[in-house]
This record gives C-alpha cells, structure tokens and sequence, in this order.
C-alpha cells in the first residue's frame, strides 16, 4: 500500500512537470511566430500602418496593417516613445505580465518538488508505511498469516516439555470457555528461555499454527529510538492491534533489548527503554484487561531482566527451552531430513550420538552442510559418509589441505596427536576417542576428537583429573619422543584447556581439599591479572595458584606415565597417522594392535585411507627414554 502511495505521488508530480513544459513551450512557440523586427516595426510606424501600440517592459505589441497581433523587442531605443508620438500613434503602457497559468507554475513548483523530496526521504529514513513520516509512532509488529507458512508442534522436535507446557494455551486459544466456566485465567504471558539455536521463535509460531490465530511478531530492538516516548507509543499501538484480531499472540523476540533492569547502566539507566519497558508493563497488566492477548516471549538472558517483568500476572510462565539430549537431537535431525533424499546407510541415531550439545540450529546446519558435500560429489542420495564429513566440518573446521606442512612438522604433528589418542583410550574416565587426524582444519595442525557415549550433565573428580591428563598428553609426547629441548608451540592450547578446567576444579567446583568448598570464580571474575581486582587475600591466591599447578602436574605426570608404558603402541598409533593421516576410533584400535586400519572385506575405505590395504605398521624406531629417577614433571613453559 505505501508503494502505491509513492508511486502515485510521482507520477502526479511528473506530470505537473511535463505540463509545465508543454505550457511553456506552446507560449513560446506562439510568442515566436508573431514577432517580427524591431526595424520592420519602425518602418511600419513611419508609414502610419500602426495607430495604437502598447508598451509592455521592453515587449512592444501593436495590430498589424492586416489586423493580426504582432509584437517585436525594444533594442534599448530611448527615442521609441517621442518617434511614435511624433508619428501620430496612440502609446499605451502596461506593467511586464506573465500568462496566469505559467506564473502560478513558475511560483508553486519549486515548493511542490522540495515538499514532495522531503516526504520522500521521511519515509524513506522512517521505513515506509507504518514507519512513514505520519507514522513514527506506529507498530512494528508484522502479522504473520498461514500465507508465510503454517508452523505446528509437528515441526518442532526435542523440547517435548516445552511442548507439554504451552499446549494449554493452545487449548485456551482453541476454547476459551472451557477455562471460564471454572474461573480459570490462561497466563497473560510466557517467557522462553534458553541458549541460542533452540528453537525458541519455531516454538511460538508453533502455538499459533496450532491454535490457528493471528499471530504478531516482533523484535525488543523494533521498540527502542533515539527520541524519548516512540517507543511506548508503539507499545500503545501493538496493543492496539493486538486486540482488534483477538484471540491471537504477540511474539516479542530478543526481548532483554527493551526489558533490561530499569536504573542500571552508567547515569542511572537510558530514559526511553525505561519509559517503554514502563508501557509494555501497563500493558501487560494495568488497569485494562487484555482478554485474548498473550504475550510470547523468547531470551537467552533472563537474568538481566527487570524483576516486574517477570512477576505474576505478566510473565507468569517461564518455559526452559535447552539444548536437546540424544533422542531430542534424533527427531531434530528426522525433522530437518524430510526433504532430504537419505541413503540406505544413514543412521540418525548414531549422528545425534555423535553431536552432543548440539542446538536445533546446529543440527539444521548440519543437515543442510551433508546435502551440500553430497550435491558437489553429484550424488544422487545424502549418505552416512556426507554427514560424518560435514559433522567433522563443523566440529572441527574446515580441512586445508592446501596448507604446506615440512615432513619435520607433520612427524611432531603425529606424535602429538597420537599421545592425545593413546592416553584418552588408557584412562576409563575419558570419553572415547571418536577421531584422530593430522590434517590441519582451522587453526590447529591437528586434532583428536573425543565424543561422550551419553549426554552428560555432571563432572567429577576423577574424571576431570583423567580429562587433564589427555589434554597434557600431547606435550608428553613430544618430550618422551623428542625430549624437553625439542618441545615445540604446539601444546599452547592444551595448555590453555588444562589451566581453564584446573582452575574451574579449585574455584569453582570445590574439588580441592586445601582451598575448601569456597566459590572463588565470582570473586576473579574481574580479575585479569591486577591484584586489586581480585578480592582474596594474598595467601588464598597463592594457595589456588599452587593448587591449580599441582593438579595440571599430576596429569602431566600421569600422562607421561601411559605414553612411556606404551611406547610401541605410541609408536605404532603415529606411524599410521603419518601414513593415513585420519583414522577413526576403531581403526586407532586396529592400528595399535599392528594390523590394517581396514579389513579386507572393508569396502567404504574410511576417512583418509586409500583404497588398496595398507601393511600394517610394525616399525618401531628408537625412541628417548627420560632419565632415571626423573618425576616425569618438565619445567613448565615461560610465557
């Protein structure tokens, strides 16, 4: 509708100009044909074929001998006047005049552009339509019909609690009355909370496809201006709106833009989200009741809102929406394959096994990454092989193969990785070792990947101590294979993860016996090296220090331990990496035991092999035995 008004408006305005031009055109034309020369004009007067002539500005007009009106231009004659008094000729003067419609065009038109420009650029700035320049107040809430596509609780997968607590308001959207009759109220609002990806708005428009009523979406951010009071005025009218087409739901996404604690923030708060979050709350339960309206809203940061936001009788459902568990993230990934053509092989359980933590969102990405990688092989099905390749790509980076590696480098790459491999499948408290591959994706040179059997939701001693370990092992191996003088930067992020979970272990987690059960994270959350800004006294410091350090040491120690007691399958395991450059979990196995990654009846040739069976790996060189009586501890690495 607004792009009609535009276009409508210049075309007015195009033809005001072409007639403008037409006028002035067809007046000039006109003026031209009658005009003739001055010295013509002076001989006609001298000859008394013109008796009457009228003075207009430097215009002479005056009537022909056959009677027509012509007219010619004074040259500058200051003698014109007594030469045709002279001659017997009546003068009349006139003031210097335009045509009536060519003046008012000449004196309206510059106006009419420089309006009709700046409504233009108005709406323009303002985002047309409801945003226009009448309409700086007005809503930004879009409502979505069964047009933009009907969403149902089909649709949404792995948050069946989530599901089971919004569907009573499905039902009250359905039948209103079968609450009434008991005095029963639905809640005003619900708020959804949970990290990103989960599938919060999905949900929302899953309520209103299911309840089958109008539904309005529209973003915290859409509140806040630059000017003091928009914001409540399109508070006021979303509201508006909202009850004209009740029953239906108002989705507010993101709304910590405008929910924020009043008062906080440098110079006590910012005036107009404050004065918005007041309308919204007004809104939501003032002295009006808003029959029919709910309020649906979503947020990955609940506690930074204000406390009346979230009291009864305005958010009085809080729905958790969190990252799905294995049989969550399995009917994700059936949801998002449907319009996928799935080979054979593909087995959704194994990949939702395999990608734990994983959001709604990144397992959409997932699938849509398999389809890809199976479209740019020319395959016709996505198979398991496409998915296992885009799981990597995601998890781990892009593979660049074009990088350079020495022969030296890729041996030390090895021999890391394979200490990491080695000591995660000794311990039992270590999640199984899912891939190990020394191809560089990212930023690293390689890596191993280690993938828990089920979803986790705790963390003990014993097995962060063991996670430690593994993490230290890459730097043991280059010391047993190398020794200390030939350690390289590689171990800089395992020694980064290590100090990040033994730190979390002795301030947060209460898992070290000398510094207690004491939270001291909170406290050295501002902490960044500056001793003021870590609120502990300088014995406490120095005991976490000392705790941290002996923790990173015994997994360092214990790691050492391992690679040492396994040498040749240490050997053997970075042999095959060299050779094969991935190998999966169970061909870390194979290899370890001195046989091909493969077997023969083996036909897919696994991620990284060739295709003809590989020898086994028998080869053991010599390696460097630390000395006797050494703790295994090495100095650690100046910064």
């Amino acid at each position: 509708m607004g792009n009609a008004r535009n276009l409508a408006f210049w075309l007015v305005l195009l033809m005001l100009i072409v007639a403008l031009f037409n006028v002035m055109g067809n007046s000039q034309g006109s003026m031209a044909s009658n005009e003739v020369a001055y010295s013509q004009f002076i001989d006609q007067v001298q000859d008394g074929a013109i008796s009457t002539v009228e003075i207009n500005g430097e215009r002479v007009n005056f009537t022909a001998a056959d009677g027509s009106k012509k007219y010619t231009i004074n040259p500058g004659d200051d003698n014109l006047v007594s030469t045709l008094v002279g001659e017997g000729v009546t003068v009349e003067g006139r003031p210097q005049q335009q045509s009536g419609l060519t003046s008012a065009l000449m004196t309206f038109l510059p106006f009419v552009l420089i309006i009709g420009v700046w409504i233009y650029f108005m709406n323009r700035m303002q985002g047309g339509g409801k945003g226009g320049a009448m309409g700086f107040g007005k809503s930004r809430a879009k409502l979505l019909t069964e047009k933009h596509g009907r969403v149902t609780f089909d649709d949404v997968a792995g948050i069946d609690e989530a599901k089971e607590e919004l569907e009573e308001i499905v039902e009250f959207l359905r039948n209103p009355q079968k609450f009434s009759a008991l005095g029963g109220k639905i809640p005003t609002g619900a708020l959804l909370v949970g990290p990103p990806g989960t599938g919060k708005t999905l949900l929302a428009r899953a309520i209103a496809g299911e309840a089958g009523v109008p539904f309005f979406t529209i973003s915290g951010s859409d509140f806040v201006e630059m000017f003091v009071g928009v914001g409540a005025s399109r508070v006021r009218d979303m509201f508006e709106q909202a009850k004209k087409n009740a029953p239906c739901i108002v989705f507010i996404d993101e709304i910590d833009a405008v929910g924020r604690s009043r008062g906080a923030g440098y110079g006590g708060g910012n005036d107009e989200r404050e004065q918005t979050l007041n309308q919204l709350l007004v809104e939501m339960d003032g002295f009006e009741a808003n029959e029919g309206v709910i309020i649906v809203a979503a947020t990955n940061r609940r506690d930074v809102l204000d406390p009346a936001l979230l009291r009864p009788g305005r958010f009085d459902r809080q729905v958790h929406v969190p990252n799905p568990d294995i049989k969550g993230r399995e009917k994700i990934l059936g949801v998002h394959a449907r319009k996928v053509p799935l080979g054979p092989n593909v087995d959704l359980r194994i990949i939702a096994r395999g990608t734990p933590g994983f959001s709604g969102a990144d397992l959409a990405n997932l699938v849509n990454e398999a389809a890809l990688m199976a479209a740019r092989l020319g395959r016709r099905q996505v198979t398991m092989e496409d998915f296992e390749q885009a799981k990597d790509k995601v998890m781990m980076g892009a593979e660049r193969r074009s990088m350079v590696l020495t022969q030296e480098q890729k041996e030390k790459t090895a021999y890391h990785e394979a200490g990491h491999a080695i000591v995660g499948m000794k311990l039992p408290k270590c999640d199984p070792v899912y891939k190990a591959t020394i191809i560089p994706r990212g930023s690293a040179l390689g890596m191993v990947m280690s993938l828990p059997e089920m979803d986790k939701l705790q963390m003990f001693k014993d097995e962060a101590k063991q996670r430690i370990s593994m993490t230290m092992a890459g730097k043991a191996a280059e010391i047993f294979k190398y020794g200390p003088d030939e350690v390289s930067s590689g171990p800089v992020g395992d020694i980064q993860q290590a100090s990040q979970l033994a730190r979390a272990m002795v301030m947060r987690y209460g898992m070290s016996d000398k510094v207690g059960n004491v939270d001291y994270a909170e406290a050295a959350e501002g902490y960044q090296g500056n001793t003021a800004g870590f609120s502990v006294s300088a014995h406490t410091k120095e005991l976490i220090e000392e705790e941290v350090k002996l923790f990173i040491d015994e997994g360092y120690a214990e790691a050492y331990q391992i690679i040492e007691s396994n040498a040749e399958e240490f050997e053997r395991l970075a042999q095959g990496l060299l050779e094969y450059e991935t190998l999966t979990g169970e061909e870390i196995k194979r290899v370890i035991a001195g046989l091909p990654p493969h077997s023969g009846d083996d036909s897919d040739g696994g991620a990284g092999s060739k295709d003809e069976e590989k020898p086994s790996v028998t080869a053991i060189p010599k390696t460097r035995k630390k000395p006797k009586g050494d703790s295994g501890l090495e100095p650690e690495p100046t910064a």
